[in-house]
């Protein structure tokens, strides 16, 4: 399904530095926060890592939530003061973590090669934590076709 995104979609997907990742509890209850993220193109799988940054627990609720509730959307935007430049890309699919091992290595590597921040941080590449997003189903706008 990423090769039916447009061009500029996936341009977008690539260039852009944050994403947000919604995801929601077994209620429903809502929760949205920014996240770094890493596109596979061979699969379209988005992984997002649970870093070192400073955090008040590791009982995040993002992970939480996809424990009870797999559903989840990562959003990558783009906003500018020239209304015709907005664009965003939605991928909406199920979340999960990896379990260590080769696909944890594959998406850490990617994280490794879009943020240099991370290797100063030791992700692990064996043993994440890492999230996975596997999209069903892409969801883009933009203002003006083809927007650069």
């Amino acid at each position: 399904m990423i090769a039916d995104l447009p061009g500029w979609a996936l341009a977008l997907l690539r260039e852009a530095r944050v994403a947000r990742l919604g995801t929601a509890d077994r209620a429903g209850r809502p929760l949205v926060v920014p996240v770094c993220y890493a596109l596979d193109e061979e699969t379209g799988r988005l992984y997002s890592p649970i870093d070192a940054k400073p955090k008040r627990t590791w009982e995040l609720r993002r992970l939480r939530n996809i424990a009870d509730n797999p559903r989840a959307s990562l959003l990558v935007d783009r906003w500018d003061e020239d209304w015709s430049r907005l664009a965003w890309v939605m991928a909406e699919g199920r979340a999960e973590l990896v379990p260590p091992g080769a696909e944890v290595a594959r998406g850490t590597d990617l994280l490794l090669a879009r943020y240099p921040q991370y290797r100063a941080m030791g992700l692990d590449r064996q043993a994440g934590p890492l999230v996975r997003l596997v999209p069903d189903r892409w969801l883009v706008w933009a203002a003006a076709a083809g927007p650069s």
